[in-house]
């Protein structure tokens, strides 16, 4: 394959998986899960603060308890659950073959501030393993990392190094 056909083949699943990536955030903030579950491989992976679920339906039913639970927690000055909406930030992708690995920045903001202002939330990263499926990139597993919760914050050490080792066990 020539340079320029391999970049152009690079720039095509990149921008595949960044659109799987904002895909991704609003089917979780609008709450459409069955957007949200065709992402994963059938046997895909989610690790998250809750634990790890794998394959769609244990995803489904601990995204759903999640949402219900985040709904709990984080409440408007009425005293109704507040609207969550998750941004995500700088993203490096690494595209071996029909796999990738991604690690990406996100944080979310809440309408639970002052007089329903909105207010910055929750940080952390986002580590990925992707496999392309018949034309598409989907997640095989994403684990979430959160920033201020104790045993799930990223680290001291530099997450795109520790996406570069990921890639090189995995034989990518």
């Amino acid at each position: 394959m020539s340079g320029a056909a391999k970049t152009a083949e690079y720039a095509e699943d990149r921008a595949a998986i960044e659109d799987l990536m904002a895909r991704y955030l609003f089917a979780m903030d609008w709450g459409d899960y069955d957007a949200y579950l065709d992402m994963f491989t059938e046997d895909g992976e989610l690790e998250f603060a809750r634990g790890t679920a794998k394959g769609r339906e244990a995803i489904g039913e601990s995204v759903r308890a999640f949402k219900q639970a985040i709904g709990n927690f984080y409440k408007d000055a009425d005293g109704n659950p507040a609207v969550l909406r998750h941004i995500i930030a700088q993203t490096v992708i690494r595209v071996e073959g029909n796999r990738a690995f991604a690690v990406a920045f996100w944080w979310e903001m809440a309408n639970d501030g002052p007089g329903g202002k909105p207010k910055a939330g929750t940080f952390g990263t986002y580590e990925d393993e992707l496999v392309k499926q018949d034309g598409r990139w989907l997640f095989a597993k994403r684990r979430i990392l959160n920033e201020f919760l104790e045993g799930r914050a990223t680290g001291e050490v530099n997450p795109v190094r520790l996406l570069d080792e990921r890639a090189e066990r995995a034989g990518a």
